[in-house]
C-alpha cells in the first residue's frame, strides 16, 4: 500500500526527513567506529559485503530493498520517504564513516560513543517516520509486525534484531559484545523516542500503542 503524497508540505517534509536519514547514517558510523561491534544489521550487510565484494553502504541499498519487498507482503504502508531511506541513508554512512575516527583502547570514549549511536539511531528513526511519508524498510518491518500480531514496538524491533544478527554472526559478520546491547537498547531507545516525539505509526491503534 503506498502512502500519497502531501504536495503542500513536501519541501519541509523532505528537509525534515533527510535531517532524520542523516542523524541515521551517523548513529551507524558511530557505533561502527566504536569498535566494540557493529549493529546488528550492520553485522549482516557487513558479512554479504564481503561476500559480494561491495562497499558496506552499497549493501545497505540492496538490503533495503530486499527488506521492503518484505514489508510490503505484509501490507505495511510505505510511501516516498520509504525510498528516500533506502537511497539515502547508505551515502550518509559512507560519509560519517570518513569524518569519524575509529576508536581502539579507550574503552570509556568507545561505550560513550557506543550509546550516543544507540540513542541517535533511536532518535533518527522517530524523526522521519514522524514526517509520516512511509517508514524505512527495516522500520516498516518492525511496524508491520507490531500492527499484524499486536506486540509492542520494542519486542517488534528486538525479535528482528536478535534474528538477523545470527544470520550475520554464521555468514562471517563483525559480532561483539556491542552487538548483543544494540540488540537489547535499540528496541527501548526507538519506543522512548516515539513517546518523546508523539509519533504515532498507527493512529488506529493508539489505544493498544499506550497500553504498551
Amino acid at each position: 500500500m503506498l502512502k500519497p503524497i502531501r504536495w503542500n508540505t513536501f519541501i519541509r517534509d523532505f528537509v525534515i526527513i533527510q535531517f532524520g536519514f542523516l542523524l541515521y547514517g551517523l548513529a551507524i558510523a558511530l557505533i561502527v567506529r566504536a569498535n566494540l561491534g557493529t549493529g546488528t544489521w550492520v553485522v549482516l550487510e557487513v558479512a554479504l559485503a564481503n561476500i559480494l565484494g561491495i562497499r558496506i553502504g552499497t549493501m545497505t541499498v540492496y538490503m533495503g530493498f530486499f527488506v521492503l519487498i518484505l514489508a510490503l507482503l505484509l501490507r505495511e504502508q510505505v510511501g516516498w520517504g520509504t525510498l528516500g531511506n533506502i537511497l539515502s541513508i547508505g551515502p550518509w554512512l559512507n560519509l560519517f564513516l570518513e569524518l569519524i575516527p575509529n576508536l581502539t583502547n579507550i574503552l570509556l570514549l568507545q561505550i560513550s560513543m557506543f550509546l550516543l549511536g544507540v540513542l541517535v539511531q533511536g532518535i533518527a528513526t522517530a524523526v522521519y517516520i514522524g514526517v509520516d511519508a512511509g517508514a524505512g524498510p527495516r522500520d516498516s518491518m518492525m511496524l508491520a509486525i507490531h500492527r499484524t500480531t499486536g506486540v509492542s514496538i520494542r519486542l517488534a524491533r528486538g525479535a528482528i534484531e536478535v534474528i538477523v544478527v545470527l544470520i550475520g554472526w554464521l555468514l562471517g559478520g563483525p559480532l561483539g559484545v556491542g552487538t548483543v546491547v544494540f540488540a537489547l537498547l535499540i528496541g527501548p531507545s526507538v519506543q522512548w523516542a516515539f513517546k518523546l516525539f508523539k509519533v504515532q505509526p498507527h493512529k488506529p491503534d493508539l489505544a493498544k500503542a499506550a497500553a504498551d
